[in-house]
């Protein structure tokens, strides 16, 4: 059954019950994110599904596709930037509990009764994808050659190289 994501949820409930919530959020709904991009139009197409799996782990297994609207760092232009994860989430009540994670599962800490915002966790797993430089594939690549032609006039016509070489003589 596919139902959309509620504000606030009891993870251990979800898991018991395998629950599982498909829909779309506003990018802008995600204020941490939307800082950080040029633009916070579109949206994020999820699929969340929690369950137990056969090691006894209590999994929210996330899968998010949207495209985040950066600026290229090479080009300065606008790029729209697809980002498509598929994401195990190992969930937790106690640190110690990490290490029997498989090492395909990232580790959610729960604190409390279980109570988390579904959003924020998925405005988590975007936060990671944003690059740290953007780079658009398709602009066009430097030119290895390039030289800048300032440093090498300044080389050439340094007032002070008649004093060095006034120093060297003895």
């Amino acid at each position: 059954m596919s139902v959309t994501l509620p504000l606030q949820l009891d993870v251990w409930r979800m898991v018991a019950n395998q629950r599982r919530f498909e829909g779309s959020v506003p990018l802008k709904q995600m204020p941490r994110l939307a800082e950080m991009l040029d633009d916070a139009e579109g949206e994020c197409r999820y699929v969340v599904e929690f369950y137990r799996d056969p090691l006894k782990i209590d999994v929210m297994h996330v899968r998010l596709q949207t495209a985040f609207h950066l600026i290229c760092q090479r080009s300065l232009e606008r790029f729209a930037y697809p980002v498509d994860i598929d994401q195990k989430l190992g969930l937790i009540s106690d640190e110690s509990q990490e290490a029997a994670l498989p090492e395909d599962m990232e580790a959610v800490l729960i604190e409390g009764h279980g109570e988390v915002s579904p959003v924020r966790l998925i405005e988590d797993e975007l936060l990671l994808a944003v690059p740290l430089v953007p780079i658009n594939p398709d602009a066009d690549a430097l030119d290895s050659q390039w030289v800048d032609e300032d440093a090498v006039e300044e080389e050439k016509s340094n007032p002070f190289a008649a004093l060095a070489a006034m120093k060297e003589k003895p």
